[in-house]
C-alpha cells in the first residue's frame, strides 16, 4: 500500500517564453517579417499573373461575349477577394514590423509558449506552480522564474 503523501501527479502547463530585446534579437525579427513580406507579395504577383492568364484564356474561347464578360466578372471578383486578404496580411506584417522597430532595447517581448509537463503533490500551490516563464537573450536561456 502506497503513502497518501508519495501519491504525484502528472499535470501539462504553457509555459510564457519572452525574449529580451537586442540589436541581434530585432534584426532576426526585422529579417522573418521581410521575409514574410517578400512571401506575400510572391504570392500577390503570382495571383495577378494567373488572373490574366485566366482572362486571357477565356477571351480566346468560343464562347458568347457576353458569357465570356460574365465569367472575366466572376474570375476577377475572386481574385479580388483574395488579393484584399493577402493585402490585410501584408498590413499586419507592416504594423509589426513598426513594432519592432519601436521597440527598446533590453524590453522584454512575448515570444511564445512551450508545453511542459510537471508532478503535484498534496500540498503544492497549484497556482504558483502554473506559473512559470523562460527568459531568453539571443536564444540562450537567462532565467526561469516562477516554481518549478
Amino acid at each position: 500500500m502506497t503513502d497518501p503523501m508519495d501519491t504525484k501527479l502528472l499535470l501539462r502547463r504553457q509555459i510564457m517564453v519572452k525574449a529580451i530585446v537586442t540589436p541581434e534579437w530585432k534584426d532576426d525579427a526585422q529579417r522573418q517579417l521581410q521575409a514574410q513580406l517578400n512571401q506575400v507579395d510572391g504570392q500577390i504577383q503570382q495571383l495577378d499573373f494567373q488572373l490574366q492568364q485566366v482572362i486571357d484564356e477565356l477571351r480566346k474561347s468560343n464562347e458568347a461575349a457576353d458569357v465570356v464578360s460574365a465569367r472575366i466578372q466572376e474570375v476577377q471578383g475572386q481574385a479580388n477577394n483574395q488579393k484584399s486578404q493577402l493585402l490585410q496580411q501584408k498590413n499586419l506584417i507592416l504594423q509589426q514590423l513598426d513594432q519592432v522597430q519601436r521597440l527598446e532595447m533590453g524590453q522584454e517581448v512575448d515570444q511564445g509558449q512551450v508545453d511542459n509537463f510537471f508532478y503535484v503533490t498534496k500540498g503544492d500551490n497549484l497556482i504558483q506552480k502554473m506559473q512559470v516563464e523562460i527568459l531568453l537573450r539571443n536564444g540562450v536561456i537567462e532565467e526561469i522564474r516562477g516554481t518549478l
